[in-house]
Parts: C-alpha cells; structure tokens; sequence
C-alpha cells in the first residue's frame, strides 16, 4: 500500500542508521527515548539532509533504578529519574530546554521500580503546563490503568502483558488517548501477540485513534514502512481509510505540512 508522507511514531535514532534513513520512504519519525542533546542534533541532521522531519521526546523519565536504566542499549544520557513530585518540573523543562515536543515516561512495572502516581501527574501536570502530550511505556498488570488514570495522553506500545478490559478500553476512547501500534515487534511470541491485537481490536472498534509506529530500533526491522506493521494494523481491523488515517496522522503536531 502507497501511502504519502507516512509518519512512524515510535522510533529510536540513536539505534538505527540515520543517514540510510534518509532514503526510506518515511516523511517524518517520532524519537521516543534518546539522549536529549544527541536526538536534537539528529533530527537538526535528518531535516538538513533530505527534509524528513524529526520530533522527538528527550530522555526516557523513569522511577530511580527504573527501566530502561539498566538496558546495555540504552543511550548514555538517555534516562532522567524523577524522584518526587517535586523534581517534575525541572525534569519535563530540562527536556523542553532541547526542543522537546513531547515527554516519554516508562510504566515497566514487571523490569522494576515504576513511578507512583503523584510523581507520574506531577509529570503530565508539568509537560501540559508546556501544551506538550505525555506517551508512557506501559508494561505489566495495572499501568495501563495507572498511565490512564493521570492523564498520560498516549501509549508508546498497544498493550501485550495484560488484556485491557472493555471499561478501561472504552475510557481511554473517551478521554482521547492515543495508542501506538507496535505490533510487529512481537513476532514469534504468539501469546503477547495476541493480547495486543487483541486489545488493540477492540480500542480501534470503540473509536480509538490509532497510530502506526514501529520502535525502530528494536531488533532488526526495516529502514521504511513496515509491512509486517501494516498487515499487523489490518488483522487489528483497519480498513483502508483507518490505516491511512494511522499511518499519516501528525502526532504529536502537524509533522507534515
């Protein structure tokens, strides 16, 4: 399927090969986790080289010791620990200080500690304070529920480790949360794959906005659209407008202009 100017949400620069992304066939990346100086310097790149336009998050805020902290591939500079409430503030602004247009927080609850929920709204308080959206990594019983439950505006994964029960699914619908798909990375893993296509059925059939990303950047995958995203989006029940609407949606703001 051609589709103009697609948008992936979920990508990570400073784990691919950035110059050979310029020839993909991608018209804008959201980075979801980096080193804030680094990811600003790529995207001023990638914008230079060929006009593929970069937004990106900064670094990934997470509890003390909290995932991915202790993950070999993640960058050095890559996570900022928001340690109370109090220190939201300068968490969110440090990363705007880059040219943030959207703040990342990681619910990895089964990886170790999370961030609990005073600091997790103290943290969207801050990044709406600045008109900037919240996506959380969500991983483990109950923080979809937690993520929902502050006012995090996206997912940066359809949820895999738990299915998300109708009520929850019809919430998230309401409140106007996004989720990014991701559904390929599960490949070979039938279980998890079922849970998020699953899951993700039922938010699209509510009325859920739906965005195609891939997190590029974990493993091997394509330089480009991802047909195995694409086919994944359909068996979720996407039709042909759905998926385009999916593939070229300009979250967190207009990428494509």
């Amino acid at each position: 399927m051609s589709v103009p100017r697609v948008v992936d949400h979920h990508v990570h620069l400073q784990l691919v090969d950035v110059a050979a992304l310029t020839r993909s066939d991608l018209g804008g990346v959201v980075d979801l986790g980096a080193n804030p100086s680094v990811v600003a310097g790529l995207a001023t790149s990638l914008a230079a080289a060929g006009g593929l336009r970069a937004t990106y998050a900064g670094a990934f805020l997470t509890a003390p010791g909290g995932y991915p902290s202790d993950r070999p591939w993640c960058p050095e500079g890559g996570v900022y620990e928001v340690r109370s409430p109090g220190d939201a503030g300068v968490a969110v602004a440090e990363q705007v200080s880059y040219g943030a247009t959207v703040v990342k927080v990681t619910l990895h609850a089964d990886a170790g500690p999370v961030l609990d929920e005073g600091t997790l709204s103290a943290v969207v308080a801050a990044a709406h304070a600045y008109e900037l959206p919240v996506v959380a990594h969500v991983e483990g019983v109950g923080m979809t529920a937690r993520a929902l439950a502050t006012g995090v505006d996206a997912l940066a994964h359809t949820p895999w480790t738990e299915r998300v029960d109708d009520a929850l699914v019809d919430a998230a619908v309401r409140g106007g949360q996004c989720w990014i798909s991701t559904l390929a990375i599960h490949a070979g893993d039938q279980t998890a794959e079922a849970v998020a296509l699953d899951n993700l059925r039922r938010f699209q059939a509510a009325g859920g906005r739906v965005l195609y990303g891939t997190d590029l950047g974990n493993g091997d995958l394509p330089l480009g659209v991802n047909d195995a995203e694409v086919a994944a989006l359909r068996r979720a029940g996407l039709d042909d407008a759905a998926l385009e609407t999916a593939l070229t949606d300009p979250w967190p703001h207009p990428l494509v202009e």
